[in-house]
């Protein structure tokens, strides 16, 4: 069985009640959500949460995959970890060790269900033990080190041309895949032989501050169909 599992919360400070927020003409967590249901892969949608309005706001969404899952509010605190409510419900979820669990997060709507098909054929054809979606980065980083600067992904005094430059894989927060066994005895998102799934640069922007939603609903009305 493949679960995809999406943590949403009612307790955001930076945007209030953010997960039911109207995006695009519809609750944020809408987007994943029909992602997730629409997907060919997916055996079952969970949709996590503390709040009784976001519960409402999923149940009117009448998706035939999605089951809500009333997740402890010890969890859902500001300094709770994704990962605590992942556990939380695969010890109680009657699910197989080889079973794949699907972390989607409800912040990366511009994630689609043939993104999440596709991704599981390559996790299935890597041979991987876990995948997490990434985009290219083509920056040049710094890091601090002491009291210095210092390079992280390329020499300045050859500077290379970005049509040349390799990047980084930046995590983008969308998805990540990992089998139940590994997770309950790794507590951990990813692990093992990790791979990445590449999206288009524009699925980099995760929902987390107001300027995040005015980008993002801008590209959803360029890319959404």
């Amino acid at each position: 069985m493949n679960t995809a599992f999406i943590p949403v919360r009612g307790g955001s400070k930076s945007i209030p009640l953010k997960n039911i927020k109207i995006l695009n003409n519809k609750p944020l967590v809408y987007w994943t959500t029909k992602a997730a249901n629409n997907a060919e892969c997916i055996d079952k949608v969970i949709v996590a949460t503390d709040s009784a309005e976001i519960k409402k706001v999923v149940q009117s969404f009448s998706f035939p995959k999605v089951e809500i899952y009333d997740r402890n509010p010890q969890n859902a605190s500001d300094t709770a970890s994704t990962e605590s409510v992942m556990l939380e419900y695969l010890e109680k979820a009657r699910l197989r060790g080889e079973d794949l669990f699907f972390l989607i997060q409800a912040t990366s709507p511009m994630l689609k269900s043939e993104n999440i098909d596709g991704m599981y054929k390559s996790f299935i054809q890597s041979g991987a033990d876990s995948m997490f979606t990434g985009v290219i980065e083509k920056q040049f980083h710094w890091r601090y080190e002491d009291s210095e600067i210092v390079p992280v992904n390329y020499d300045y005094r050859n500077r290379p041309r970005r049509q040349d430059f390799e990047g980084l894989i930046a995590e983008n927060g969308a998805c990540y895949i990992n089998s139940v066994k590994n997770i309950l005895r790794d507590k951990c998102r990813l692990s093992g032989k990790i791979k990445a799934y590449e999206l288009p640069s524009y699925t980099s922007y995760e929902i987390d501050e107001e300027s995040d939603w005015v980008i993002v609903e801008e590209l959803m009305k360029r890319f959404e169909s």
